[in-house]
């Protein structure tokens, strides 16, 4: 079964017959959610047809047919746009993401520059850090000299594990983010590798791909436990830049409260140890 089967029998496996108005008349059901043909007389189409989908033998799906899934499956928008991903392959481009450039445009750096006393990083569809200013650092990396992947962080790093005092939380928007990622760039070699090393690397990453849900993370709320100004809550805004690909993500506090307070103090520590310049690979 290929990615497409997969999510669509993960989808199905969530609903139960009687939220979509079906009769259930108590029998004993083998498999969890709807089954393929009542989700096939949902979306109006041939059981046959919606079983091609799920074993991968379905091509050129219209936009009537994935509209009416997305409609009996219930997805939200992040999830109907996944699914015509996966249904629809990017084959002109061979499925890869573009190599980001490492050096920053001159006015990404500039407002960067000036976002001093506001945590903001810019990443990569793959949460490649390509550039964060020292605030940021603080905040997220202060054990890191070298710029990281987030995602890496997020699993594999105790130190970042620790921070997070709603780690799982995070933990499974960043997952549903990169499974998005995945489905947009399917050949890629360096989300393949991502994805590979997490699976190999991490039980619970693993059980969090398994669930093959997904959703934009451009707005999140981090609770933080840091290790030098204490409980810290950020709010996660995600800012699309006129470089393709590239996200600049801001991390802002709410107006006098305690929050800002640790920032602001943090951001005096940082200044101890840095410039305002934005450290950039």
């Amino acid at each position: 079964m290929d990615e497409l089967g997969k999510f669509l029998k993960s989808r199905r496996a969530r609903l139960h017959p009687a939220d979509c108005g079906l009769g259930c008349y108590g029998e004993r059901r083998r498999v969890p959610g709807l089954r393929r043909e009542e989700l096939a007389q949902l979306a109006g189409v041939s059981v046959s047809y919606y079983a091609r989908l799920e074993q991968g033998l379905g091509q050129n799906v219209s936009d009537a047919v994935l509209n009416s899934l997305a409609r009996a499956l219930r997805l939200d928008e992040a999830e109907h746009t996944h699914l015509v991903a996966l249904a629809r392959p990017k084959r002109s481009a061979t499925g890869r993401a573009p190599r980001v450039a490492r050096q920053l445009p001159a006015g990404l750096r500039r407002l960067m520059a000036m976002m001093g006393d506001v945590p903001v990083m810019v990443l990569s569809p793959t949460a490649d850090v390509i550039a964060w200013n020292p605030l940021a650092h603080a905040v997220f990396g202060r054990h890191h000299e070298v710029l990281p992947n987030m995602t890496r962080l997020i699993f594999l790093d105790p130190s970042t594990r620790a921070l997070f005092t709603n780690w799982e939380v995070k933990a499974r928007s960043v997952v549903a983010h990169l499974r998005m990622v995945a489905a947009r760039f399917p050949t890629d070699g360096g989300v393949r590798a991502l994805v590979g090393e997490l699976l190999a690397s991490s039980s619970e990453f693993a059980a969090l791909w398994e669930d093959h849900s997904v959703a934009n993370c451009d707005s999140f709320t981090n609770v933080l436990h840091h290790p030098q100004v204490g409980e810290l809550t950020l709010f996660q805004e995600v800012l699309r830049t006129e470089e393709p690909e590239l996200m600049l993500v801001a991390f802002t506090v709410e107006p006098n409260s305690p929050s800002e307070t640790a920032l602001r103090l943090l951001g005096t520590l940082a200044a101890e140890h840095a410039d305002r310049r934005v450290t950039v690979s």
